[in-house]
């Protein structure tokens, strides 16, 4: 599988959301966020499915690895996770969304803003 990001990063982020540990089988997932048309996947069979209402997650269809992540709430933005790069560590991730949802075993140290939605 080959991501092509071409374009501004919008944005980058910790989701310790449920319905993120669920699909990803970890405790909390990271992403990074691009326009629609600024990011492409190429390779294997690419698949989708509806995971809640107004969410849709991309998966490789050959392997499972999930993909990315788009919402309704955001239309013409992309989230893809940040693992899926090759240098995962070019990506700066600026914060952790739905804290409140986080799993109590696990310890962040950092000085990351922390919101709860």
């Amino acid at each position: 599988m080959t991501l092509r990001v071409r374009g501004e990063i919008l944005g980058s982020n910790h989701c310790h959301c449920e319905s993120c540990r669920r699909a990803s089988s970890s405790p909390v997932t990271s992403f990074f966020t691009v326009a629609m048309g600024d990011a492409s996947l190429t390779g294997d069979t690419l698949g989708s499915y509806a995971s809640s209402p107004g969410v849709q997650r991309g998966f490789c269809k050959g392997c499972g690895t999930p993909l990315s992540y788009q919402s309704e709430q955001r239309p013409g933005e992309i989230d893809y996770y940040v693992m899926l790069l090759d240098e995962p560590g070019a990506i700066a991730v600026e914060r952790h969304d739905h804290w409140n949802e986080r799993v109590g075993w696990i310890g962040l140290a950092d000085d990351l803003p922390k919101h709860e939605g």
